[in-house]
């Protein structure tokens, strides 16, 4: 019986990774379906982002889809700019691993930047000079 005691927490984390590893899943493929209709699409934990022509589109993925969607044309956008753990962090010096990884979209207006969170920072300074060069 107290080996049994000693299994059950065993057992519960088995099922816990396991649910976390379906949810996950269907994250994934709600996601693949979402981007079908985009030139270039990322997903990670944070965010899925779309791009087509000139405009962005992006918001929190879930098992149903992305949710808090939200669009803007680059036309808007005057800068682009990749943030790591708040500061701007130029191509030349990127760093390996940070906390806080986020794209910054500024208007030339009085409207406050956008920020798009990313988990690793190169995919993110890959996806700035991407809309950099669209930008232009």
């Amino acid at each position: 019986m107290e080996r049994g005691l000693i299994w059950l927490p065993l057992l519960g984390i088995f099922i816990w990774l396991a649910w976390a590893g379906w949810n996950e899943y269907q994250k994934v493929e709600a996601y693949q379906r979402w981007a079908q209709s985009f030139k270039r699409a990322k997903y990670d934990i944070y965010a899925v982002l779309g791009q087509q022509e000139d405009t962005l589109t992006w918001g929190k993925p879930t098992r149903q889809g992305p949710v808090d969607l939200q669009s803007l044309s680059l036309k808007e956008v005057n800068a682009i700019d990749l943030l790591v753990d708040g500061q701007i962090v130029a191509a030349s010096s990127l760093p390996e691993r940070s906390k806080t990884i986020t794209l910054q979209l500024s208007f030339s207006d009085s409207r406050p930047s956008i920020q798009i969170p990313f988990t690793e920072v190169e995919l993110a300074a890959r996806w700035r000079d991407c809309l950099q060069q669209d930008l232009s």
